[in-house]
């Protein structure tokens, strides 16, 4: 085969290199998409699961048969919520035609051994919380019962009591003291059989002295004794299913965790095989062409002429080809950091506007044009660490109580070992931004309580941009700032939350900032 040959040969190799390349980035972005979609619907589930173990601890509190069906027509609809949703991943119907070739993310065999167990706890709580609502109705009853007797019980022993007190006899007196001891015994702290035998023998001996009312008593006492020993025997009942709910909830718990780990371990693992078989057919490319240069060089059948053009063709495709994988890279990263604000039900403007101010933060700053055009690429992923909390958290429209704060706090480090172990520079700077973003420069920030200079100059101009833009705009538990309200904070958290310098920067260029915001309007 002659050298002309060769090099077309070659050429078509590369273009069929090229196709390959831009298949597997079009694969990529489809493919984030559709887990994204996969992985909003397991987060359903869980939180389904999560309401519907909380409405099974509510049963064993209930005071009413009004409560019961509440909680009872609750359960149903998260349980067919439940179903429903379940179905997307146990039928076929979203099959397509890139699922022959990439394996979405829960057909993973560790994330579908999860989600077995994830349907089997559903039916568990499902059978307990059946059980638990029987008891609890049966309970209710009961205590209604015993609620409407206990009165009558009271008044005719009262009544009796002053019958005896007024016959003088003293040992009616002492037996009558004996009743009133075991009443309460027998009806509010040991509630069993035996103790409602001494109670009624008590009474006995006064029947046999021909006390008034005494046989009606004895019919309310064996009426409201054997309500008290049935209550005390459903509460028993609810003790030991109480433990086995909260045993199954605690499972649930586990299965949740591991899902969601497992999630972001293969999503990361998906990505950097990407890029991997990306490099490998770049490496091919190069080394193609790096031959056929080197053959042409050694042919005199080729002009110099023809060999610069055809090099010069080869390098041009290497400079598309890089390029489009560094497009490629950037349009991950702001995917990702757009999918982490869209859970929280935020625009994908707002990761724009973020964006562009911490780079004009950056150049003010001093950062060279590079390093700030980076950081303008990184800090879209401010926030990545969302993605790992629950909806029934991230979307609460009012404000958060305790527990739920410092749930939605971890999102910082969720976002920072996300990406922590990415060799990439982009990635690198990223994972910085996500964790040191909420640091203040008085120290009082989280997750690490840095302050001053210790927090990264990174964290510390995308809080300024990402605050001014959160406190500008409507969120599910707020309404937009007007400007001179935030102005004011501004100048008031200055060495406080912000680093000094940045605020000084910020309102140096506050025009600039407002036209940014302006340009990019939700």
């Amino acid at each position: 085969m002659n050298i002309k040959k060769i090099v077309k040969l070659s050429f078509f190799l590369i273009a069929i290199l090229v196709i390959l390349i831009a298949t597997i980035n079009s694969i990529v972005l489809y493919q984030i998409k559709d887990n994204d979609y996969y992985k909003k619907n397991i987060a359903k589930l869980i939180s389904l699961q999560e309401n519907m173990n909380s409405l099974s601890k509510d049963l064993v509190i209930s005071k009413n048969p009004d409560d019961l069906y509440h909680i009872k027509s609750n359960f149903l609809k998260y349980e067919k919520e439940f179903e429903k949703t379940k179905k997307i991943f146990t039928s076929n119907k979203n099959d397509n035609f890139i699922d022959r070739f990439v394996e979405d993310i829960y057909r993973a065999p560790i994330i579908r051994k999860d989600l077995q167990l994830l349907y089997s706890n559903e039916k568990n709580i499902e059978a307990a919380f059946d059980k638990a609502h029987d008891l609890q109705k049966k309970k209710i009853e009961l205590k209604k019962k015993f609620d409407l007797a206990y009165p009558l019980e009271n008044k005719l022993r009262k009544k009796i009591g002053s019958s005896v007190s007024s016959s003088g006899n003293i040992v009616l007196v002492h037996t009558f003291g004996g009743i009133e001891y075991y009443s309460k015994e027998a009806l509010f702290q040991k509630k069993d059989k035996e103790t409602l035998q001494k109670w009624l023998n008590k009474i006995y001996f006064l029947k046999n002295k021909n006390i008034r009312g005494i046989n009606e008593y004895i019919g309310v006492v064996q009426r409201v004794g054997s309500y008290a020993i049935d209550i005390n025997k459903f509460e028993k009942l609810q003790e030991k299913l109480t433990t086995s709910i909260i045993e199954i909830i605690n499972l649930n718990r586990k299965v949740d965790v591991n899902i969601e780990n497992n999630i972001e371990k293969l999503s990361s693992s998906f990505i950097d095989k990407t890029y991997l078989y990306v490099l490998i057919l770049l490496g091919c490319t190069i080394f193609i062409i790096v031959l056929v240069a080197y053959l042409v060089s050694k042919n005199v059948d080729l002009s110099v002429d023809e060999i610069e053009e055809k090099v010069e063709n080869g390098l041009e495709e290497i400079k598309a080809l890089n390029h489009e994988i560094e497009v490629t890279q950037k349009e991950v990263v702001f995917t990702m950091g757009a999918i982490g604000e869209q859970r929280s039900k935020e625009t994908g403007n707002h990761v724009k506007r973020v964006a562009e101010y911490t780079k004009l933060l950056a150049l003010n700053y001093g950062l060279e044009e590079s390093e700030a055009e980076m950081l303008k690429q990184a800090s879209p992923m401010h926030d990545i660490g969302k993605i790992a909390i629950p909806d029934s958290v991230l979307n609460k429209p009012g404000r958060f109580n305790e527990e739920e704060r410092k749930i939605m706090d971890t999102h910082a480090k969720l976002g920072y070992d996300m990406l922590k172990g990415s060799n990439r520079a982009l990635l690198k700077m990223a994972s910085i931004v996500a964790y040191e973003h909420h640091e203040k420069w008085d120290g009082s920030g989280y997750p690490q309580k840095k302050a001053g200079e210790d927090i990264h100059i990174y964290g510390r101009i995308t809080a300024v941009a990402d605050v001014f833009d959160a406190l500008g705009s409507d969120r599910v538990y707020k309404k937009a700032w007007e400007d001179e309200k935030i102005f004011k904070f501004f100048k008031e958290e200055r060495g406080v939350h912000f680093d000094p310098t940045l605020i000084d920067i910020f309102f140096e260029n506050l025009d600039s900032f407002l036209a940014i915001r302006d340009k990019f309007k939700d």
